[in-house]
């Protein structure tokens, strides 16, 4: 009943704000719509190929030919239906996410209970608890459903709310062992963003583990055997779509307007990253080097890393690879940020590790509310420029690597006191625990 009121209440909020004079001024803003996600450029997308002229000749339409026939009979035959498509998929993105940590907070308590006689004695503060089976799912939603950020990337009326939902049911596959979901759903995202592939190497892991507890056998050979069905599946579901929209296209542009703007950050439209300040300023010279090197730190320089190192850990993985894609791709917008938020509440273990969260909290909160105030006075008033507005961005940035980092450091200090207790004693003092850079 609880669920079913918070559910009623959150959809209600997007239709209101939807409905409202706000609504017009929400779309426009920069956090929210970027070239990739914005509705706008669907729109103009489909009206162009409905009056025979091909979207992707300009510099304007950034989606597959899936997304451009789809996107054109919406708006030719329910047109007044679309508002509330993208209520209805944002609230099933936050339902999917509560079922799917329900499913892992469960296996969680679980492993726990196995491992519990290796644990140290005086770690009980650390376990996992049974209301934890009912607190933290729920948490989980409500931290998507009513999250400000999830709002304003809803009534914006952005594809975000798409890739949040598929990204949702590619959590809700691997949480209930549908690989066939799972990676249908991760394919499909990987054509409206490149940066999600790097979720196959969590989605093979969590797979490899639940077949290992099962099963037993080796762990490294389970790994491989999952990982290159997993690039198979994934790999096959990209090839019937490409080769689809090829036949809808009639050639390969689709893919230079998709990948290509992505990875070549054409557009320096001014959004929350770090891409398009930094290549304003950057000579054309040096501009292929920078950029690959940005596109690299965005996608396969943390993967291997955080893979070795979290590989018992698979969703904590693919946490922190969302959240750090979520900062370094060439276009974010605070729907990325929204949904690798909704599952901090899955780590409700760690918490007490955590020793960041009224700094990034306040920090995220201030520049949330700077970020329009100094976009204003340099659009509008003519009293700022380009470095406050990109300062006030690089500190929200900043604040998120500091949650990214708490986060990773308190998943490695718990794993260490639930081994070797809480308080470590060196000559008979307490000693210390600290991680340092």
């Amino acid at each position: 009943m609880k669920l079913a009121i918070s559910v009623g209440v959150a959809a209600a909020v997007r239709f209101l704000l939807m409905n409202s004079r706000y609504s017009h001024g929400i779309q426009n803003r920069v956090e929210v719509s970027t070239p990739i996600n914005s509705w706008k450029r669907v729109e103009e997308g489909a009206y162009l190929y409905a009056n025979g002229v091909n979207p992707y000749d300009g510099d304007v339409y950034h989606k597959n030919p899936l997304i451009l026939h789809a996107s054109r009979w919406l708006l030719d035959n329910v047109p007044s239906a679309i508002p509330s498509l993208f209520i209805l998929l944002d609230v099933a993105t936050g339902i999917l996410l509560l079922l799917a940590a329900r499913v892992f907070i469960r296996e969680m308590y679980e492993k726990q209970r196995k491992e519990k006689d290796s644990y140290a004695k005086d770690t009980e503060e650390l376990h996992l608890v049974e209301t934890d089976m009912h607190t933290v799912p729920m948490s989980v939603g409500f931290a998507y459903l009513f999250n400000p950020y999830t709002i304003l990337n809803c009534v914006g009326q952005t594809t975000t709310v798409w890739s949040n939902f598929l990204l949702a049911a590619f959590f809700y596959g691997l949480s209930r062992r549908q690989r066939l979901l799972s990676f249908l759903a991760l394919a499909l995202e990987t054509q409206i963003n490149l940066y999600p592939f790097v979720l196959l190497a969590p989605g093979a892991l969590h797979i490899a583990n639940q077949e290992l507890r099962e099963n037993g056998g080796s762990a490294g050979s389970r790994f491989r055997s999952i990982a290159s069905s997993s690039v198979l599946f994934v790999a096959l579901f990209l090839g019937v779509n490409y080769f689809g929209s090829f036949l809808m296209g009639g050639d390969w542009s689709f893919l230079d307007a998709t990948y290509g703007f992505i990875i070549n950050c054409r557009s320096l439209q001014p959004n929350i990253g770090l891409f398009w300040y930094f290549f304003t300023e950057m000579f054309d010279h040096f501009r292929t080097l920078f950029l690959y090197s940005f596109q690299i730190n965005a996608t396969l320089l943390y993967l291997f890393p955080l893979t070795f190192k979290l590989h018992k850990e698979p969703i904590m993985l693919a946490t922190m690879l969302i959240g750090l894609g979520a900062v370094f791709r060439s276009y974010p917008c605070i729907g990325d940020v929204s949904f690798y938020l909704a599952l901090i509440p899955l780590w409700k273990s760690i918490s007490m590790f955590m020793k960041n969260n009224f700094i990034v909290g306040a920090t995220m909160l201030v520049t949330s509310v700077l970020a329009p105030t100094v976009w204003h006075l340099w659009i509008y008033n003519n009293s700022a420029n380009a470095n406050f507005y990109f300062g006030v961005t690089l500190i929200f940035c900043t604040a998120q690597i500091f949650l990214i980092t708490d986060l990773f450091f308190g998943y490695i200090k718990r794993e260490f006191c639930l081994k070797h207790g809480i308080r470590v004693l060196v000559d008979g003092k307490e000693a210390r625990i600290t991680l340092e850079y």
